[in-house]
């Protein structure tokens, strides 16, 4: 398996070489020269795997280049019961026949983010023990990617994170969560502006190659591939667990802001997993929902984005959005390029009236919106009627996919997070604090240590340097 930039501008390289690189040299994003397809017979094998047999399967044809041992053991130590606190690891919930919430949220910072992030601290310090270097990772998170990086990042040998984050954007928890951890490896960034501000100082950084090399910059994005094919395994999880046979098909709604968890949703359905609909759901930030409505993708502006109470989504640049284009165009570059030249400038693209338009339908894609009064009506109604508590983003999800659901049709809804990190919204929708798991008691009374700055890529840079004299070469 090797990789390729979306824009054409990268040679073919394995996946030990795209670990750690993040964005490509040309400023495109790695995908595989082609999706490993998976036979009816080997779907009917992996019906009755365990999640560490199945991951292993997947990861292998992805990560050919890590020998066949030494992979299983990064798997194994990574997918234990005792970190997500069920054999399972992503226990499917059945609210009604044909309903589920496919539950991603039992990892350590209680989002599905954990899902992914802890495989690539895993991998990132088996990488880093092989050549003896270090590396800075730099992130940005809306909420959720920035608490699960630095608890998979946390104390690795050769490692520091720097995480931006939008100041004042987050939740109370989520917020606590970064900013309580005293590892001295671990830099958090709060910038004065929203989160679209945070990943365009990663992607202004990632596009400076002299610095990105002399300071090791990595990047736990979800521009990262490690990231979206971890995700890959729990669709087919999901479905196993969903269907008796091979010949059902189901449908997936996924709450979506930067497009990474349903793109992992689309490279599976392309391997060959029976997926009928991947179910895009967008909060009051519909950038997303307007394109697959109209054709037109028009990211909007900082002052356009407008600050939700299912924050995690509230992105008006989807970085993953360039890999299902790459797949739309039949993986043209110099299309990607094109289109991508607009968006890169500030502007938009439009496909309606093009043949691109008509194979968008190709792809299985349906979208949707959500706002705060539909999120706090969906979690009071799947509480009283199904005695089960969800967080805002799971709701919109919900919302959206009870729309496009279809009879004979099983609906799996992915979860975010546990409602714990949203605990405002929950009290509005029930009148009372959700439960908190042991160990969170006291989390935003902790101290905090984190560091403020306006969205100037060159302070993150000065930042950096200060934070890694001495390791640079």
């Amino acid at each position: 398996m090797r990789y390729i930039s979306t824009r054409g501008g990268m040679p073919p390289k394995k996946f030990s070489k795209i670990l750690l690189a993040g964005l490509a040299p040309d400023g495109g994003l790695a995908m595989p020269e082609e999706y490993p397809e998976i036979s009816p017979a080997v779907l009917e094998e992996w019906r009755s795997l365990s999640y560490q047999d199945l991951a292993f399967e997947i990861l292998s044809r992805f990560a050919d280049d890590i020998p066949a041992s030494d992979l299983r053991g990064i798997i194994d130590r990574t997918y234990t019961s005792e970190l997500y606190r069920t054999d399972e690891i992503t226990p499917l919930k059945t609210l009604e026949p044909g309903l589920h919430i496919l539950g991603l949220s039992n990892g350590p910072t209680l989002a599905f983010k954990d899902i992914a992030m802890q495989l690539l601290g895993n991998l990132f310090e088996y990488a880093l023990t092989k050549t003896g270097e270090d590396l800075n990772i730099l992130g940005a998170t809306s909420g959720d990617t920035g608490p699960s990086a630095e608890y998979a990042m946390r104390g690795k040998r050769g490692i520091r994170v720097f995480m931006l984050s939008p100041q004042g954007k987050m939740s109370h928890f989520q917020t606590a969560q970064m900013f309580s951890l005293q590892d001295p490896n671990i830099f958090n960034i709060a910038i004065r502006g929203v989160f679209d501000d945070c990943q365009d100082i990663v992607k202004a950084v990632s596009n400076d190659h002299a610095f990105k090399q002399k300071y090791h910059i990595g990047t736990v994005n979800s521009i990262n591939w490690a990231r979206i094919s971890a995700q890959i395994v729990y669709y087919f999880k999901g479905y196993f667990a969903a269907t008796r046979s091979n010949t059902e098909q189901v449908s997936f709604a996924v709450p979506s802001g930067n497009f990474g968890n349903i793109c992992a949703g689309h490279v599976a359905r392309m391997m060959g997993l029976p997926i009928r609909k991947l179910i895009l759901a967008t909060n009051e930030n519909e950038v997303l929902d307007e394109f697959f409505q109209t054709g037109c993708y028009r990211p909007r502006a900082t002052a356009e984005t407008v600050h939700t109470s299912s924050p995690s989504m509230d992105i008006s640049k989807a970085s993953n959005f360039e890999r299902f284009i790459f797949d739309l165009t039949g993986r043209d570059t110099a299309k990607v390029k094109e289109l991508w030249r607009a968006v890169d400038k500030g502007g938009a693209f439009d496909l309606a009236g093009t043949p691109l338009w008509e194979k968008v339908k190709d792809f299985g894609f349906v979208s949707g919106t959500s706002n705060h009064a539909a999120r706090i009506a969906m979690i009071r109604k799947i509480r009283e009627q199904y005695g089960v508590l969800v967080d805002p983003h799971t709701a919109d999800g919900l919302k959206v996919g009870l729309e496009h659901r279809e009879e004979g049709v099983p609906l799996i809804c992915l979860e975010t997070a546990l409602p714990v990190k949203f605990s405002e919204s929950i009290v509005e929708a029930i009148g009372q604090e959700p439960a908190r798991p042991s160990g969170y008691e006291n989390l935003e009374n902790l101290p905090q240590r984190y560091v403020v700055m306006n969205a100037d890529a060159d302070a993150v840079k000065a930042f950096i340097v200060e934070q890694t004299s001495g390791i640079s070469g």
